[in-house]
């Protein structure tokens, strides 16, 4: 219905444009009949619409993709529109398409945008999501139920587990739902799953089933309208990296690893020197105007300089406006000491009395860290990247840690919009390697946008 008003919506809007109220209300039949022209735009683009799947409830809430789709079936018609009109050498108003297109693309957008608003808002209340039944080994069907359950805007809701092989009566506090079978035979999964009367059936790794038993659940599944997913036992990886190849009737999964160089690595660089000389010289009057107040208030410093570990663990002076007191960092240890802190990475001074009244402010708004943007510039630092730390913090990394400095580290991050200091050091590790292991320049525009809102909001600022 949405979809409806919108196409109608953009379409009607441009045939008024362009054509003006007297004609859009009369109707007059022109050399080529714009008026049936507009009747079948409206009619091709909703079943277009629906053809190139934007619909489909297993899209809808999360990711982008049913974005894309909208954008594919919208560029797909008005192009289909374009290359007619040439062929048959149909002089079509260019003012009347290029008004219904942007016009009708920019509106789906918004519409679905709204409504996925007010689907999570469903879904974090447990409803309009599908009830899924978990199978599998113990470990990776725990796994699997509590990364659904930490995202239910994607519309999973699993309800109950189904061990096969395990012992009889088997709980564990890491599964956080009811196990209700662990028989292994066909026959008994299939009465597990029709008695737990659930929307689809997620098999996880360490499954113990015959691979043609696994198609012939697969069949009685679709029969009965009720859903397979199948969870292979790979975590954090980006739909962009998998690539499924069939091979005599195997659907193999290709993981690439995405490395940042190349024509992808002059792109990341180019695109961080036209964002920061831009806000850069967007931003000079605040720069000039905080730089005032900082000297104002004790007469130290401007900036504060601290080195930190960056790309490959060279290191590099990060730029801030003081917002503490001059001196404040041989107070460091003793402060960490004192709050029992100071062997754990990601440290904070909590209710840090070394701030100043100016620095609670501009740390509130992140204002202190506007003069990263100059490192941006000089190739120290990047938009967007895992935060750089100090020596004393990456001293503590394990090996999976170290893979944050494979790339140069940013002023925001998909940890600092995911919680800020919010979240733990585990929690922001995990978050800084997914984002190594699948930079893409569209996810650094997506964490810049949503940068604003959390630096707007103060969300975990400290």
């Amino acid at each position: 219905m949405v979809d409806a008003f919108v196409v109608l919506w953009a379409v009607a809007g441009a045939y008024t444009v362009r054509f003006g109220f007297l004609e859009a209300g009369l109707g007059q039949v022109r050399e080529f009949d714009y008026a049936m022209l507009a009747i079948g735009l409206v009619l091709a683009w909703w079943v277009l619409l629906e053809t190139w799947g934007s619909r489909e409830p297993k899209i809808l809430g999360g990711g982008s993709e049913e974005y894309k789709r909208a954008l594919a079936a919208s560029a797909w018609l008005f192009g289909f529109v374009a290359v007619i009109s040439y062929a048959l050498k149909i002089d079509t108003a260019r003012g009347f398409v290029g008004l219904a297109f942007p016009a009708g693309a920019l509106g789906l957008l918004l519409a679905r945008w709204l409504l996925r608003q007010h689907l999570i808002l469903e879904r974090k209340h447990g409803k309009s999501s599908s009830r899924v039944l978990i199978i599998g080994g113990p470990f990776s069907a725990a796994h699997l139920t509590r990364s659904l359950l930490s995202v239910p805007c994607a519309g999973y809701k699993p309800v109950a587990a189904h061990l096969p092989g395990a012992m009889s009566g088997y709980e564990s506090d890491d599964l956080p739902v009811p196990v209700i079978g662990t028989a292994a035979d066909f026959d008994a999964i299939l009465e597990t799953i029709l008695d737990s009367d659930v929307d689809a059936v997620a098999i996880s790794a360490g499954v113990s089933m015959h691979p043609k038993d696994l198609r012939r659940l697969g069949w009685e599944l679709a029969a009965r309208n009720i859903g397979m997913i199948m969870a292979p036992a790979l975590t954090d990886v980006a739909g962009p990296r998998i690539h499924t190849q069939p091979v005599a009737g195997l659907p193999l999964i290709h993981v690439s690893t995405p490395k940042l160089t190349g024509g992808k690595k002059v792109a990341k660089r180019t695109f961080d020197l036209v964002v920061a000389g831009l806000l850069v010289l967007a931003l000079s009057p605040l720069f000039l105007l905080l730089a005032v107040l900082v000297k104002l208030t004790d007469r130290g410093p401007v900036f504060y300089k601290q080195e930190r570990i960056g790309l490959r663990g060279t290191t590099f002076d990060m730029l801030k406006f003081r917002s503490m007191r001059v001196n404040a960092d041989a107070q460091l240890q003793s402060l960490l000491s004192a709050q029992g802190s100071a062997d754990r990475p990601l440290f904070k001074i909590e209710n840090d009395p070394r701030i100043t009244p100016l620095g609670q402010i501009i740390r509130k708004y992140s204002l202190d860290e506007l003069p990263q943007l100059l490192n941006v510039l000089g190739g120290s630092m990047s938009l967007v990247g895992p935060r750089p730390q100090r020596e004393g913090e990456v001293a503590l990394y394990d090996d999976a840690a170290h893979r944050r400095l494979y790339v140069s580290p940013g002023m925001s991050g998909l940890w600092q919009v995911s919680g800020r200091s919010n979240l733990s050091w585990e929690e922001s590790i995990r978050l800084d390697l997914y984002y190594v292991e699948n930079w893409s320049l569209m996810g650094d525009i997506v964490i810049l946008f949503k940068t604003f809102k959390a630096v707007f909001a103060s969300t975990g600022a400290v």
